[in-house]
């Protein structure tokens, strides 16, 4: 470790250790007096959370029961960069010319892509982004690769459905996109999806089960976290349709190896 690889917070000044953080508490702040205690508690939370000297800058009742709090304070810790550890990508970034190319030359059909989002979550736009031909960043969805056949499924699709329907079309791939995440509803769905495929009779041998894909915001996009949950891919927030559409040439059209002297 250097001490260029240590870092503090920027808040006014450079390295000042200033942050912000937002949170409700379970405390009433309607009244003036309800306001103090709810306030006094906000900075208790805030000392107990390292935040020294702290501030409360924002109170907002959120019904009669609970409060919205934005907290201004300073930290103490300092960050270590050389200690930050990032997984690494397996799969190269391909163009969408060479996305195509790869299922061609691999498939000799177009690949199938079923998605949706699943259980009660009505949320489509990072099912859309990712699908849809307008894409996301400046990237063009899935549905506008040639070899790629998309049926996008829309909201609250239970999975029994998505099963059913991924059978029929003969899905190579599903993607799950899920941002309602409620008392991590979004790890429940996850598990429930897998097991359901695992089980369902549609995939059973000779078939195999389509390569399951989940992603939204509060996934971590671990291969830990993907094989605790029974996918085979987690994509995080910021996840481009071009970093999708890369991994599943990766996954299911891979490019040959050489053979070796003396095989050929």
């Amino acid at each position: 470790m250097s001490l260029a690889d240590v870092v503090r917070p920027y808040g006014d000044t450079t390295g000042d250790g200033r942050v912000q953080v937002s949170f409700t508490l379970p405390v009433p702040a309607v009244s003036a007096a309800d306001r103090a205690v709810a306030e006094g508690a906000a900075l208790q939370l805030a000392g107990k959370m390292g935040l020294s000297p702290a501030m409360v800058v924002h109170t907002k009742p959120v019904g009669p029961d609970f409060t919205f709090f934005i907290v201004y304070g300073r930290v103490s810790h300092l960050v270590d960069l050389s200690a930050v550890v990032v997984a690494p990508r397996e799969f190269e970034l391909l163009s969408p010319a060479e996305v195509n190319l790869r299922i061609r030359a691999a498939l000799g059909r177009k690949l199938v892509v079923v998605g949706a989002t699943v259980g009660t979550d009505a949320h489509t736009v990072g099912i859309d982004a990712i699908l849809n031909v307008k894409g996301h960043a400046g990237e063009k969805g899935l549905e506008y690769y040639r070899e790629i056949r998309v049926v996008n499924l829309g909201a609250q699709v239970p999975i029994g459905s998505l099963v059913e329907r991924s059978a029929a079309e003969r899905a190579d791939a599903v993607l799950v996109s899920q941002v309602v995440t409620q008392r991590d509803a979004h790890l429940s769905n996850a598990r429930e999806l897998a097991a359901a495929f695992r089980a369902a009779p549609e995939f059973a041998a000779p078939r195999h089960w389509p390569l399951l894909v989940v992603g939204g915001p509060r996934f971590d996009p671990s291969a830990a976290e993907a094989a605790s949950l029974g996918v085979d891919k987690i994509f995080g927030r910021g996840t481009t349709p071009g970093e999708v559409a890369s991994y599943l040439a990766h996954a299911l059209a891979p490019v040959p190896a050489p053979a070796a002297a003396g095989e050929r």
